[in-house]
């Protein structure tokens, strides 16, 4: 069934002619697989659930003298987290060239100080993983653009060149640099390459089957190598169409269709996560029907919601947005996240919040010590696209450390508590903020929370019962801990948003006796809220609250887990 499925997606894509040679080519590549790895005994998907977290980490980020990366990390974090962390995101650990990995020059290796393989397998021990699919584009260093360059026939199709003639006005732009990037060949020969995120990142050409079937290999090998979760990196952009803005095209939605039949046929439990930084009508696409392409995608409009709501001290956007998610089948679910290696997407706030609401949040940013990213619009005008900025550093200052710690776990118990698989950024779980020296060294603003703290500074600022790390740390480990002990915040539980008050973010999880009715304070001031009759209970999973006469009383950014009984 699923390769007459695959061999659909192929005559969609390539021709009815060509489906039954190309079928047959990955026909032979599953068989590889499963007789290496085994073939699976059921096809039936394996279920998410309340124990499902992710840590998003690059591979080193934990700094030891001669110690490989990912060696580093693993150990770090079996010490740290094993208890409330279930999956480890590793962003891209392959040999690159630029964007802090996301330029690969080889899918199949891992960077020298990273490790290898084998540090890779031993991580898989105490950690399911997630991978990235950098499936959009490849650094010029690449074997396979070199070849191109070099006139090697196996990739002249590979990229994509367009003439300078080329009416390219109507192509979507992500960045304000060029599309197209001039390249010599060897025999001499000019051409323009489309690069729709930088000069080193040269853009793949799904209408070759070649590449196609590249890229088969490469999602076998990570399968192989562990991944539970694929993460489809710039996605919306890989299938390009002249006279089109080439973004989320039907052919993209269809290629990531044809990764999700092969991944049912070789690996049924794998998940795609899609990575779509646009607004969420767009973003949400790519569930497809609900059973055809992605399994989870991210939640992008989260993360500037709920810095707006903290900012304004107002969850009334926050409230009807959330109000308005529904599940699109019981086999698809958010990736629930508030920051990553990357900044606060601004683009799937619009619509949501208006152009002064968002210029607002931007200079907010920019005051505590952030920056703002910008793309073109077609009438040449700038926009904020991105915000630069750690997520700690971005909810301001409020009071002393504590305080400070209490904001933001009020800002990442919202998410925790959402309908959702949660992702959790390394430097939010540990508690770092705004790394300027890095900006300043780097020139690129995203490096601003990309620090790589060295391990032995780390542990010790984590034990100093002083330190923000501390609070930070020792706070989220609560939440996580309450919430994995829960069924209420399995993602297929249900969800009820609750209007409370502007002062508040309310929702309620879960069915009967095991519902949790979660209870956030958006403001830097105590307040009193009505809370339904059902819920005048004391058992308070995350501690003692004081409930009277039908209210509930919260301190400055107190977060209430309240648990019926």
């Amino acid at each position: 069934m699923h390769f007459d499925l695959i061999r659909a997606d192929l005559a969609y894509l390539y021709g009815e002619e060509n489906s039954d040679a190309l079928l047959q080519k990955i026909e032979n590549k599953v068989k590889a697989f499963w007789k290496e790895h085994g073939k699976p005994e059921t096809m039936k998907r394996t279920p998410f659930n309340e124990k499902d977290v992710v840590l998003i980490t690059y591979g080193d980020i934990v700094q030891e003298q001669r110690k490989a990366g990912i060696a580093t990390l693993h150990e770090f974090l079996a010490e740290q987290v094993k208890d409330v962390i279930s999956r480890v995101h590793i962003l891209p650990f392959f040999p690159y060239s630029s964007d802090d990995g996301f330029s690969v020059i080889d899918y199949l290796k891992v960077a020298d100080w990273m490790g290898d393989w084998d540090d890779v397998n031993h991580m898989h021990e105490d950690f399911r993983l997630m991978f990235d699919m950098v499936v959009n584009h490849v650094s010029v260093e690449s074997e396979w653009f070199q070849g191109f360059l070099a006139g090697e026939k196996k990739y002249e199709d590979y990229f994509i060149t367009v003439n300078n003639e080329t009416d390219l006005s109507a192509v979507f732009r992500p960045r304000t640099l060029p599309l197209l990037t001039a390249f010599e060949k060897t025999d001499g020969e000019k051409v323009n390459v489309w690069t729709t995120f930088s000069a080193d990142q040269v853009d793949l050409n799904y209408a070759s089957e070649n590449l196609l079937l590249n890229i088969v290999d490469v999602i076998l090998a990570y399968v192989g190598h562990g991944a539970s979760y694929l993460r489809l990196d710039a996605v919306a952009f890989i299938w390009k169409e002249i006279g089109t803005n080439c973004l989320h095209l039907p052919k993209t939605h269809r290629i990531v269709t044809l990764m999700r039949h092969i991944l049912d046929v070789v690996a049924p439990e794998v998940v795609i996560i899609t990575e779509t930084n646009v607004p969420h009508k767009d973003n949400i696409s790519y569930f497809g029907n609900g059973y055809d392409e992605a399994q989870m995608v991210y939640n992008f409009s989260l993360p500037p919601l709920v810095l707006y709501s903290f900012h304004q001290g107002n969850t009334k956007v926050l409230t009807q947005w959330a109000d308005s998610l529904k599940p699109v089948s019981d086999n698809t679910t958010f990736f629930n996240f508030l920051a990553s290696h990357d900044g606060i997407g601004i683009m799937p706030a619009k619509g949501l919040l208006n152009e002064d609401e968002i210029l607002a949040m931007a200079k907010r940013v920019e005051e505590l010590g952030g920056l703002v990213s910008y793309k073109t619009n077609s009438d040449g005008s700038l926009m904020p696209y991105e915000l630069n900025v750690n997520y700690l550093s971005a909810l301001g200052q409020a009071g002393d450390v504590k305080k400070q710690a209490e904001r933001f776990l009020a800002s990442q118990a919202i998410m925790l508590a959402l309908q959702g698989v949660p992702g959790i950024y390394f430097h939010s779980l540990f508690g770092s903020e705004n790394w300027i020296q890095g900006v300043q060294a780097s020139g690129q603003n995203r490096t601003i929370n990309r620090e790589k703290p060295k391990r032995d500074r780390l542990e010790k600022e984590l034990k100093d019962e002083q330190h923000l790390r501390h609070f930070v740390f020792e706070g989220y480990k609560k939440m996580l801990k309450a919430r994995k002990e829960n069924s209420a915040f399995s993602p297929l539980s249900s969800q009820k948003v609750l209007d409370l008050g502007k002062k508040v973010f309310c929702v309620v999880r879960g069915d009967g006796d095991q519902a949790v009715l979660c209870v956030v304070n958006v403001c830097d001031e105590a307040i009193v809220v009505d809370i339904p009759d059902e819920w005048a209970t004391e058992h308070d999973l995350l501690g003692k609250v004081k409930i009277k006469d039908g209210k509930l009383y919260l301190d400055a950014f107190q977060v209430s887990w309240l648990k019926k009984g």
